[in-house]
Parts: structure tokens; C-alpha cells; sequence
């Protein structure tokens, strides 16, 4: 789960070869395709929210509901594949995903009536669930040590990718239909091309898969030890002890422990005090509201004033600075710590989301906000996707996957990955209605939440840059 701890290399060269690294950068290239998809349909609904709610004439809390129902599938997903992946391979369980993600895109884009619209939606979120668990599981996999953590980036940064170019996508879908969100397209309105086009995507994905190599872990715990070496020969060079290396990738499987939900017990508090840590870490994230900016930007925008275009467009240029503010944390996690990047994101995030709090707080003349307040929840918004991005985004992952005790990491990483996966639908299902009602005040909502994690991470979050995973208790 993380570079941080890595088994001792075999005497000799480096098991990191320039003639591989290639053909190793495009095995992980290909496998975070899934991020790429998880990304990509996390986001796209953003571009058709307005659009479904015109369509299908409903109020916002059934609207809700069917953005949010993807994230039932999500956890779905994610609590099942890694059985699924230990029982049927890594590559299977990708195809398996490709499949669904290309069903999810199709009938999203041709459904017959709302409850249709809604079960294609928890088909795809169960594709994002399991590529959320085994793109991760398998670049580790398949990594030379001396690459793992670089090449791990790759997950996170495809996923970044994959909602910017969701939002592209749309704006350009946007523009060709003369910027009406329900505009006819070769028969079809904008917003079903918005959904349908992830069928692109997902048909790659699975063609890529037919191209990288099953994980040498899986096979020889499938007992085929020559297609394993083959493997390792392939994505580590011909010059590692290959002998050596089946036999420490043997040992450490053999060494393991699997965790069960029992072993996170203890206490008078039901769970061990580290779980709580992970739970509130999980959730922290998810209650600053930023999947609001991925799945409601543009449906917030145009509710002050600003058209469909330009809500699209800066939608787009959220999901850049995204992506900026994920490069940042990158460089930074590995060198400034965990803690202080978690307590500068959670200082930006309050700051920003007070002053879109306040921005939103102005009445609106002629359905728009005044020009100052407008300017400043434009630059606010972006602000607190660049503090999130830069800090909560990544660093949460990276403490989760150290954190723990080896003895209940897997479980621990479970129930902290379920809470994240509640959290982010209970702020998901609740935005419209609490919109609605009083959006400036939704807002402070948010920023509360930041500003308490400022403590909770001060007074319960341990540093653990530069410590082995074995450390941790």
C-alpha cells in the first residue's frame, strides 16, 4: 500500500533497469486508465445535472438521489474487488470493470425514464469502486522497487486527468450544441452525448488490458511460477535473481496477516483508537464539501446568475487547478511531512469557504450576484480546490495506506475507505436541498468542518514521514 516499506532488494544490480522502465511506465500507464475512468465518470454528471432535472421535471431532492446513487455502487464496488481480484486475477477483474464502465456510459445515454437513468449510474459507480482498489494493488505489484512510489502517483494523477477532461469534454459538447445544455445532437440531447462519449474511454481500457501482464503476486499464489518469473523479467530486467525474488514475494505472502473486522475491536469505544483516526481522516475530507465543486459546479454557477458556458468553462479550469494543487502535494508530501500539508490545506479550505460563504450571502440582482462578491466566490472556489488538492486530496490516501498496524491494515483501510465512500454521499444527496434552503449557509457548514480538522489533526494525527510501516502501533 505504500513505498515506504519495501523488501530488501537481492544482492547485485538494482532490480531497476533502464531497458525495462518503458515497458513498465506503460504497463502502469495503461492499468491507471482505471483512475483515468474513475475521474472521468465521477465528474461527467456535473455537465448534466440541469439537464436531468428539466428532463424528467423533478425537484432537488430526488435530483440528489440520482447523482449521488452512484456512490452505493462505488462502495459496493470497492468492499468486492479485492476477492474478486485474489480469486479471478487482476487483469480479469480490469476487464470485468471496462465492461461495466462501457455499459454505465451506454444506457446513462439512452435511458428510458429516471429509475433507468439510476440503476445504469450504480453499475458505474461499481466500476469506479473496483478500479479505485485494484489499479492501486496492481502498479504495486508489477513496480520495480526502486520505481514503486513514482510509479504509484500515476493512480491519483489519472484520476485528476480523467474529471479534467470529463469537464472539457463536456464544455466542448456544450458549445457544439449552441450552449443548451438539452440542444439536439445527431438525435440525442447534449447531455446524453455528455455521458455516452465515456464509452471511449472504457473500450480502451480494456483493450490495454490485453496488452500488460497479470501480476506476478497473482500468479504465483495461482501457482505459475514460470509465467511469474516471465514477468518479472519483463517489467524488472534479465539481470535480478529471479530465484531470489519469487522466494521474498513467496515469503512476505506467506507472512502476512489477513486482518478481519474483529481485529479492529477493542475498547470501550467499539473500534482501536487508530481506527477512529482513520474513520475521522476519511470523513474530514469528504465534509468540506469538495464534491461539490465535481458534481454540482455547474448547476451552482448558473443558480447565480453565470451561463451555461461560462459554468461549464469554469468547471474546467477548477478541475486545472485540481490538478496543480495534486502535482504540488506530490513534491511536497515526501519532504515537508503529512501533518503540516494536512494543517496548511485545512487553513486555506476554511479561508476560502468563509469567503464563498460570504459571497453567496449577497442577494442576487437580476439572478445574478453583484460583481464584487461574484469575483470573489469565482477566485474562492478555485482557492479551495487548490488548498484541498495541494494537502486533504493526497495526504489522506498516503497516511491511510501508513497509519495503521500491519497486523489490521486491510481491514483498517476498509472501514476507513467505507466511511469516506458515506460521507462523500451524505454531502452529495444533502447539497441541492441544503441550496435550496440557504446556500451561504451551507457554506459555513463547510468551512466549520475545515476549520475543526484543523485540532483534530493536532491532537490525534501522528507524523509518519520517514518511518518504516513496521513502526506504526
Amino acid at each position: 500500500m505504500s513505498s515506504t516499506a519495501q523488501p530488501p532488494s537481492p544482492p547485485g544490480p538494482s532490480p531497476a533497469h533502464a531497458e525495462n522502465l518503458g515497458h513498465v511506465v506503460f504497463i502502469t500507464a495503461a492499468a491507471a486508465m482505471g483512475g483515468f475512468l474513475f475521474g472521468y465518470d465521477s465528474s461527467v454528471i456535473n455537465g448534466a445535472v440541469e439537464a436531468i432535472r428539466d428532463r424528467y421535471d423533478i425537484g432537488s431532492a430526488e435530483l440528489a438521489q440520482v447523482i449521488a446513487i452512484a456512490l452505493i455502487g462505488c462502495a459496493i464496488g470497492a468492499a468486492t474487488a479485492g476477492r474478486i481480484a485474489d480469486r479471478i486475477g487482476r487483469i480479469a477483474c480490469m476487464r470485468i470493470a471496462s465492461v461495466l464502465f462501457t455499459a454505465s456510459a451506454i444506457g446513462s445515454a439512452l435511458p428510458f425514464a429516471l429509475w433507468d437513468l439510476a440503476m445504469w449510474r450504480i453499475i458505474g459507480g461499481f466500476a469506479i469502486g473496483m478500479a479505485s482498489v485494484i489499479g492501486p494493488a496492481y502498479i504495486a505489484e508489477v513496480s520495480p522497487p526502486a520505481y514503486r512510489g513514482r510509479l504509484a502517483s500515476f493512480q491519483q494523477a489519472a484520476i485528476v486527468i480523467g474529471i479534467a477532461v470529463s469537464q472539457l469534454v463536456n464544455f466542448g459538447i456544450l458549445q457544439i450544441a449552441d450552449g443548451d445544455q438539452r440542444g439536439e445532437i445527431g438525435g440525442l440531447e447534449a447531455w446524453q452525448w455528455m455521458l455516452g462519449v465515456m464509452v471511449v474511454p472504457a473500450v480502451l481500457y480494456g483493450l490495454l488490458s490485453f496488452a500488460i501482464p497479470e501480476s506476478p503476486r497473482y500468479l504465483l499464489s495461482a501457482g505459475k511460477v514460470e509465467r511469474a518469473k516471465q514477468v518479472l523479467v519483463e517489467v524488472e530486467g534479465e539481470h535480478i535473481d529471479l530465484d531470489h525474488r519469487v522466494a521474498e514475494i513467496q515469503q512476505a505472502m506467506h507472512r502476512e496477516h489477513k486482518s478481519t473486522f474483529k481485529d479492529l475491536l477493542g475498547g470501550r469505544f467499539a473500534f482501536l483508537p487508530i481506527v477512529w483516526v482513520g474513520i475521522g481522516l476519511s470523513v474530514f475530507q469528504q465534509l468540506v464539501g469538495i464534491n461539490v465543486v465535481f458534481y454540482y459546479s455547474t448547476t451552482l454557477w448558473q443558480s447565480v446568475g453565470i451561463d451555461p458556458s461560462g459554468s461549464f468553462f469554469y468547471s474546467f479550469t477548477t478541475s486545472i487547478v485540481n490538478i496543480v494543487g495534486t502535482v504540488i502535494a506530490m513534491v511536497l508530501v515526501d519532504r515537508i511531512g503529512r501533518r503540516p500539508l494536512a494543517l496548511i490545506g485545512s487553513a486555506g479550505m476554511a479561508v476560502a469557504l468563509a469567503l464563498e460563504a460570504w459571497a453567496f450571502s449577497a442577494p442576487l440582482v437580476d439572478g445574478k450576484l453583484p460583481s464584487t462578491e461574484g469575483a470573489v466566490a469565482l477566485v474562492a472556489a478555485h482557492v479551495f480546490v487548490l488548498f484541498f488538492a495541494l494537502s486533504w486530496g493526497v495526504v489522506v490516501w498516503v497516511l491511510l495506506g501508513e497509519m495503521f498496524p500491519n497486523r489490521i491494515r486491510a481491514a483498517a483501510l476498509g472501514v476507513a475507505a467505507s466511511a469516506q465512500w458515506i460521507a462523500n454521499w451524505a454531502i452529495t444527496a444533502s447539497f441541492p436541498s441544503l441550496a435550496d434552503w440557504n446556500l451561504s449557509a451551507t457554506y459555513v457548514v463547510y468551512a466549520c468542518f475545515a476549520t475543526l480538522s484543523i485540532p483534530f489533526v493536532l491532537l490525534f494525527v501522528k507524523e509518519t514521514k520517514g518511518k518504516a510501516l513496521e513502526e506504526m502501533g
